[in-house]
C-alpha cells in the first residue's frame, strides 16, 4: 500500500491551500437559502480613501490570514483565558462566507446600494453580519441596511472623527461616514472612541459633540477603561460596532494608510470589545482600512485584523444571550 493510498480521505487543509473563504467557512452567495448564524461579507471598495488606494484588497487578505486559524473544528483555545471560542459555530458550520458586495467602479451610489441590499438580505435570514472593508466609507451603507430593524446604538473605534461636512460635493469619502450615520432615525446614539489624530479638524469634532455624540479621546479612554466604553450604551441594548484598524497604535499596523501614533494596544482593543460583547447585544460589526499593498511581507496587519474579528466573535458567541438567540434561530429554521 502506498503512502498516498493510506492517506486517502484525509485533508490537512493547510493555510496555503484551498479557497480562502473566511475561516474556511462554507460559501453561500444565494442569500435566499442562507442557513447560518453568522454571515461574513466583504466590501472591497476604497474610492473613499483620499490618500492611497489599496484597502479594496483588504477583504481578500483578511480571509487569507483567517485560514491560519481554520485547522480544527474544535474551536479556538486561548491559553490566557483557558476558554475555547467558537466551538459550536465551527463544529456545526454556522458561520458562512456570503462573498463580496458587487463594486461598480466610479459609481459609488450603486456600490453603496449593493452594500445596503446585501446587509438587508443577511438580516432577513436572521444572521449576524460581519463586514470586512474596504475603507471606512462602507460603514454608512451597512448601517443603513439596519433601518428596517429595531433601533440600535453605534460604537465607532478610530483615530479620526470621520465627521467631515458635506461640502464641494464631497459626501462619500472615508471621512464622511459618521456624519451620515449619526442622524439616521434608527441610530439611537453614536460613541466615537480612540480619537487622537493631529490631522483632525476641531470643527468636525465639535460638530459631532454638538450633535449629541460621545467623543472619547485616548486620554478619556484610559480614564474610563474597557467597561467604561461599553457602559456608554444601556445593558443589553442592540449595538453595532465599527472598528477602523487605525484605532490601534501605529507600529502595530504597517498595512494601514491612516495609522497614527498613541493608539490602543491590541490588549486594550481586545478587552474593550470583550466588555462590549458582555454588556451589549452586538447585532453587527465591521473592520475596515486594512491596506495589504502597504503591509510587510508577513501580512501582520491582515493577520491582526482576522485575529481581532475572531476574538470579538468568540466573545459575542459565548454570551448567554447569543446562545438563546442561536437556539431560537435553530427552532425557527425547523
Amino acid at each position: 500500500m502506498t503512502s498516498s493510498s493510506r492517506r486517502s480521505g484525509i485533508k490537512l487543509n493547510r493555510p496555503f491551500v484551498g479557497i480562502p473563504s473566511f475561516l474556511r467557512a462554507p460559501i453561500e452567495t444565494n442569500l435566499e437559502v442562507l442557513d447560518a448564524d453568522i454571515a461574513v461579507c466583504g466590501v472591497p471598495f476604497d474610492e473613499g480613501s483620499p490618500f492611497l488606494a489599496g484597502s479594496r484588497m483588504g477583504p481578500r487578505s483578511i480571509r487569507e490570514h483567517s485560514l491560519r486559524f481554520a485547522a480544527s473544528d474544535a474551536g479556538l483555545y486561548d491559553p490566557e483565558t483557558r476558554r475555547t471560542y467558537l466551538a459550536h459555530e465551527l463544529a456545526n458550520r454556522t458561520i458562512a462566507d456570503v462573498g463580496d458586495v458587487d463594486v461598480w467602479p466610479t459609481d459609488v451610489k450603486s456600490t453603496f446600494d449593493n452594500a445596503t441590499d446585501l446587509t438587508r438580505a443577511v438580516l432577513a435570514q436572521g444572521a449576524l453580519p460581519v463586514v470586512l472593508g474596504g475603507d471606512h466609507s462602507v460603514t454608512y451603507p451597512i448601517v443603513k441596511g439596519f433601518e428596517d430593524e429595531e433601533p440600535l446604538h453605534v460604537i465607532h473605534f478610530d483615530a479620526h472623527i470621520d465627521y467631515a461636512p458635506f461640502i464641494h460635493d464631497l459626501r462619500f469619502t472615508n471621512g464622511h461616514a459618521f456624519r451620515h450615520i449619526a442622524p439616521m432615525q434608527h441610530v439611537l446614539s453614536l460613541t466615537q472612541v480612540g480619537i487622537r489624530s493631529l490631522r483632525s479638524f476641531e470643527a468636525h469634532i465639535q460638530d459631532s459633540i454638538d450633535d449629541g455624540n460621545r467623543v472619547m479621546t485616548m486620554g478619556e479612554f484610559h480614564d474610563v477603561g474597557p467597561m467604561g466604553v461599553a457602559e456608554v450604551v444601556p445593558r443589553g441594548a442592540r449595538t453595532y460596532v465599527s472598528i477602523d484598524i487605525d484605532v490601534l497604535d501605529l507600529p502595530l499596523i504597517p498595512g494601514c494608510v491612516s495609522a497614527e501614533p498613541n493608539g490602543m494596544s491590541y490588549a486594550e482593543l481586545r478587552d474593550t470589545l470583550a466588555a462590549i460583547a458582555e454588556h451589549c447585544n452586538v447585532v453587527g460589526l465591521d473592520l475596515v482600512e486594512v491596506n495589504p499593498t502597504l503591509d510587510v511581507g508577513t501580512g501582520i496587519t491582515s493577520y491582526l485584523a482576522a485575529h481581532t474579528v475572531l476574538e470579538f466573535l468568540g466573545n459575542i458567541c459565548r454570551q448567554p444571550r447569543w446562545e438563546r438567540h442561536r437556539e431560537a434561530r435553530a427552532a425557527a429554521r425547523g
